[in-house]
């Protein structure tokens, strides 16, 4: 407080107690910490001035102490009456930094109730609460961890970007879709906690299971999605079985039947963005197989652009799509299969998404081989740059196209 610091050089250690005291009664509730925050005087001290200024008020100031220590007298703090401490409790702290295998906690949580036990078996009583007040005090606070690393980057990552970035300019511009793929977390099916809150009459929170184990019948959902990143539009299948290329590719045909074949009736090709890895590597041949049998249904001609490996966040559907599903559910059990795809397909935001959602329980098996002979088949171009990455699959019919 500016009044506190304007007068604590003329206030004596009575008339400070006192001037706190009749502060934090001034706030009312919560006064105490307010004061005691903004001033560093010790809630203890304020109290003792409220008890002070209780027994004047009644009549007893007579039998109040009136002592004034004289400067510098009182107990000392723990760092001044224990030099060594903050030095051995900072040697506790950074025994991970300093990658000491002989430090007591090394391998343990370091709690401020372990740190205590441990300073005080070296001969440094402290308390836990002491603890946390020294570690504040040497600059130190509770970190989480965060996801910052990506790993090693690529060489051409960037010039990918580049490529993937004018590819879906040059085909957003001839008027022909673009759609960006990928599957989401699975879900517990049941009455299971979701992450996030939402409001319910207080005290009445939604009662789920204490354990997070699958249920045996219900399962788990498996949600694959198609962005339609010029319409702001996208399509998740729930899949049950296994995620796998046929399933991804399943989606995308779903989504061309009940969407994309009417946003764009004029469509000669398709453009993919994904991933390269899971179900619609970049690797994966049955991911190739499959879209190859789509080309040839539809007579489309679908090109892919693959995202550098470790570099999936700056795939559209996640931040785009995805984590408005996430928003959409939070703090809801998935009890059923019925309420995630209700979930999914209501999700909405401001700036226009709309999704719809269908449940698809057909088998996918894993552990299909393609043969080298399947894969000599395909009518397959890949493009000059990063062929690995970036290719065209084309009908290899010519026959008319079919929704």
């Amino acid at each position: 407080m500016v009044k506190f610091q304007a007068l604590r050089q003329e206030m004596d250690e009575r008339t400070c107690r006192l001037w706190a005291a009749s502060e934090a009664r001034a706030l009312g509730y919560g006064g105490i910490s307010a004061v005691a925050a903004a001033t560093g005087i010790a809630v203890g001290t304020i109290r003792s001035g409220i008890r002070e200024l209780l027994a004047q008020e009644s009549g007893g100031a007579e039998e109040t102490p009136r002592r004034i220590r004289r400067p510098g007298a009182g107990r000392k703090s723990l760092p001044e009456s224990d030099p060594a401490l903050s030095r051995e409790l900072l040697a506790l702290v950074e025994s991970t930094t300093r990658g000491d295998p002989m430090s007591p906690l090394r391998w343990t949580c370091k709690s401020t109730r372990r740190l205590a036990t441990e300073l005080t078996r070296q001969g440094h009583p402290i308390s836990h609460t002491a603890v946390a007040a020294l570690l504040g005090a040497c600059g130190y606070s509770l970190q989480a961890n965060r996801k910052t690393r990506e790993g090693a980057s690529h060489p051409d990552r960037d010039a990918q970007f580049e490529h993937i970035n004018a590819k879906v300019k040059a085909c957003q511009k001839r008027g022909q879709p673009v759609i960006s793929v990928d599957a989401k977390k699975k879900e517990l099916v049941g009455d299971f906690k979701n992450g996030g809150r939402e409001w319910h009459p207080h005290g009445t929170p939604q009662a789920v299971r204490t354990h997070d184990f699958p249920d045996p019948v219900l399962g788990k959902a498996i949600p694959y999605g198609v962005y339609d990143m010029t319409r702001n539009h996208g399509w998740v299948s729930v899949g049950t079985d296994h995620d796998t290329a046929e399933f991804a590719v399943a989606t995308i045909r779903h989504w061309w039947r009940q969407m994309g074949h009417r946003a764009y009736p004029h469509a000669r090709e398709v453009l993919i963005t994904a991933d390269s890895g899971g179900s619609n590597g970049s690797r994966s041949r049955l991911w190739k197989i499959a879209l190859q049998t789509l080309a040839d249904e539809t007579g489309l001609r679908i090109r892919v652009c693959h995202f550098p490996p470790g570099t999936s966040k700056w795939n559209k559907i996640e931040h785009q799509m995805f984590c408005h599903i996430t928003r959409n559910w939070r703090g809801k059990p998935l009890e059923t299969l019925g309420v995630i795809v209700n979930l999914i397909g209501h999700t909405t935001t401001e700036k226009g998404l709309k999704i719809k959602a269908a449940l698809d329980r057909r088998p996918y098996p894993k552990g299909i081989q393609v043969s080298d002979q399947q894969m000599a088949e395909l009518n397959i171009t890949k493009d000059t740059f990063h062929g690995d990455w970036n290719y065209t699959i084309d009908a290899r019919t010519r026959a008319k196209r079919k929704v």
